[in-house]
Formats: C-alpha cells, structure tokens, sequence
C-alpha cells in the first residue's frame, strides 16, 4: 500500500506559513494604533517594519545552514516558539526603541523559516513534485496573510493592538509541540512511510542527493550564476511584495479613502489572488516542465509573471477609481505570487544536498529588498508626500526580475555532474 504521508508534511508546513504571516501582517494593520499610542512619525514606521526584515535577512543563511547539518525539526520548532514569544513581547513596547529592539529580535528568530521548508520539501518530494509543493506551501502563507486584515480588524473592535499580538503569538506554540512530536527529517525514519511512498520519493531525488557532503561549497554557490540572478530576481519580488505586507492599509485609508470594515476587506484582496496564485502557479511550473523541459517550464512561468506583475502595479497606481487601483494592485500581488513556486523550484533543483543554504541565500537578497521597500516609502512620505513614485519604482524593479529569468537555467547544478557521480562512488 502506497501511503501519503508527504502530504501530510505538506500539510504541517501550510499552517507554518500561516502563523508566520499572521505574525508579520497584523503589524501593518495594527500600525496606526501603534502609531498613535506609541507618538511615531510615518518615518519610524517605517524602521520598524524593516527592523525585522534586516535580522531576518542577516540570520537567513545562518540557519539555513544548521537545517541542513541537523535537520529541519529541531530548526523549525526553534524557530516558531521564538518568533511567538516575540510576537507576544510586541505587546509591551513602550517606545520607539523598545518596538525597534522587539522587532529586531522577532526577525532573528523567524529567519530561516522559508529555508527549512524548502529544505523539507526537498528530502520529502520527489522532483516533479516540487514546484507544486512550494507553491501549495505559500497558499497557507498567503491565506494567513489574506485573513489576518479581516481577523485583526474584529479583534480591534474588542481589544487594544497589544491584545492583538498576544492572540496571533499564542498559537505557534501548538504547532511546534505537533511538529516535533511527530515530523521526522527523512521519510524513511518516519514509521508511518510505506516502502511504496519511500520509493517514490527516493527514486524521484537529484544523484547528489542521495549522498551527504562534508562543507558546504560556497565558492561555488556564491559564485553560481544561477544563484546570483535568482538571487537578483528575488531581490525585485520581495521589494514590491514588502509593500503589500507593511504600507498597503496605510495606502487604501490615505490615498484611496477606504475605511474600517472595507479597509479591511480591500487589504485582505490581494492575499486571497496570492492563495490562487499560489496553487497554479506550482501547478503551472510542474507541467510545463514535463512538457517543455525543467528550463522553459520554471522561466517561462517566472518570467512572465513579473511582466504581468509590473503592468498591473503601474496601472493600479494610475487609476483614478479606488476599487479599480485596488483590485490592480491586488492583481499584481497575485502575479508576483505565482512565480514562487518556479522560483524555490529552481533552487531545489540545482542545490542538491543544499538546499537549506541555497535557499537561505535567495531568501536573503529578497529580504534586502524587504529592508529597503517600507523605508524608501516612508522617506519618500515624509519628504514629498508622494505615492506615485515609490510605486512606479515598484513596477520597474519587477521588470528587472523578469529580464534576469532570461539567463536563469534550473539543468545547470551547482555541483557539476562528474563530481557527483565521483561523490556517490565514495
């Protein structure tokens, strides 16, 4: 009998991805009550929204790599009960510092997180199952993100934005006591994982796979021209991505005068394409894959979507009719949302035992992006009061993403073949 109990690990990671963009959302929903409560400027938002993102870029590869030397279930439970407590700590800001300070920190215990799923689809998919497993993965990231506007707007009307962050902290503890009880990092250390399941799996790895490397080849992964444009296009996604997660509420109340429960409704709008895109996406990149060859089948799919992305962006910041900027912009999140699953599918498919630090490194320079998107905006706020550039400069970036998937070749390993075959022999 042939068991599915990779898709019940796929499953435990979409509730992962939830809670972690139910923590990293409400910040932006809850800003202005912080805000007010707190005394900060639109410039110190935008610090604290990128206080975060800075930790969580510099700790990324780091713990990328100790998933990959001592598995992702010690890592990720790690990760989630040290992001709750910091979500929870959120609550007792008291000043600017102090929000800065919790932040910083709620951002180093979250890093890693995308890696060491990505790690754990690697050991528990076989490759044409993959983009589709990473981009099922993100519904569960973007469906927290697509509820959380609407749920932290009801808990607003019952309690403070502090009483906020202690119900959204509270619930990654439950998932990190499951997960470490029951995940294992190979299937074949899982009881539950038939002989029929196991093979597929293993049958369905990289050669390089199969085996385990002393060190980790940084010259080569640093110096990888697919690294480096993934890299590069990741960069372009996460910085316009970062404004649907930090300044788009903000942006609808101000610029576009939607209020309470449409504020919500409206925020929530582009997390709900995302969960769409999401799915096909991944279902898109697999197929075209068999159909087209592993290179056509992750850069056609990657690169048109930035296109789409850019046109959407441009077009949602020109429209004068609020609901139409709105669903515009919603549009271009689901765009850029739809190549994830290409994306993290190529880094799987050239790491090879390295997953965890291959995808740390692209995770990383899309976080520098996120660093730079909600300061460039609120700079731009503060000195000329302008939306309309931030976003234009939006939209070009993304285009930027899409030429680099022109030169992006998922065949091309990071470990030449010859080595790999010489390693498997010992």
């Amino acid at each position: 009998m042939t068991t599915r109990i990779r898709h019940r690990v796929l499953a435990a990671c979409i509730a992962l991805g939830a809670i972690t963009y139910m923590d990293r959302v409400a910040i932006s929903i809850t800003s202005k009550d912080i805000a007010k409560d707190l005394g900060l400027s639109d410039y110190q938002m935008g610090f604290v929204f990128s206080a975060f993102t800075l930790a969580y870029a510099a700790f990324e590869i780091p713990t990328g790599w100790w998933g990959d030397r001592i598995g992702t279930r010690a890592v990720l439970t790690r990760i989630v009960v040290w992001w709750s407590s910091f979500t929870i700590f959120t609550a007792w800001a008291f000043n600017y510092a102090s929000l800065l300070t919790i932040r910083f920190l709620f951002g180093i215990g979250e890093a890693g997180a995308w890696p060491n799923v990505g790690r754990t689809l690697s050991r528990w998919f076989p490759l044409h199952e993959r983009g589709r497993a990473q981009g099922i993965f993100f519904t569960g990231a973007h469906g927290g993100g697509a509820v959380t506007p609407l749920l932290a707007t009801f808990l607003l009307g019952y309690m403070d934005w502090r009483g906020v962050f202690i119900v959204f902290g509270s619930i990654g503890f439950f998932w990190a006591a499951a997960w470490y009880w029951w995940f294992r990092n190979e299937p074949r250390d899982h009881p539950s994982v038939s002989a029929a399941e196991l093979a597929l799996i293993e049958s369905g790895r990289g050669e390089a796979e199969h085996h385990d490397l002393k060190g980790v080849p940084w010259k080569r992964i640093l110096t990888s021209k697919n690294v480096l444009l993934l890299c590069m296009a990741y960069f372009s996604q996460s910085y316009g991505f970062y404004f649907f997660i930090t300044w788009l509420p903000t942006y609808l109340a101000r610029e576009r005068g939607f209020e309470a429960i449409r504020l919500g409704l409206y925020a929530a709008l582009p997390w709900i394409c995302c969960v769409g895109a999401d799915i096909f996406g991944g279902i898109t990149t697999d197929w075209m894959s068999r159909k087209l060859g592993v290179r056509l089948g992750r850069a056609l799919v990657a690169g048109s979507s930035f296109v789409f992305a850019s046109v959407c962006m441009v077009a949602g910041t020109a429209a004068d009719e609020p609901r139409t900027a709105a669903f515009l912009l919603a549009l271009s999140a689901g765009w850029a949302s739809f190549l994830l699953g290409a994306s993290w599918g190529t880094a799987l498919d050239i790491a090879g035992p390295n997953a965890g630090v291959v995808g740390a490194c692209m995770n990383t320079a899309g976080q520098i992006g996120g660093i730079l998107s909600p300061i460039v905006i609120g700079f731009v706020l503060k000195t000329w009061a302008n939306w309309t550039v931030p976003l234009y400069v939006t939209g070009a970036l993304f285009l930027l993403g899409a030429f680099c998937w022109l030169f992006i070749d998922p065949r091309v390993p990071i470990t030449p073949r010859v080595e790999k075959v010489e390693a498997v022999r010992g």
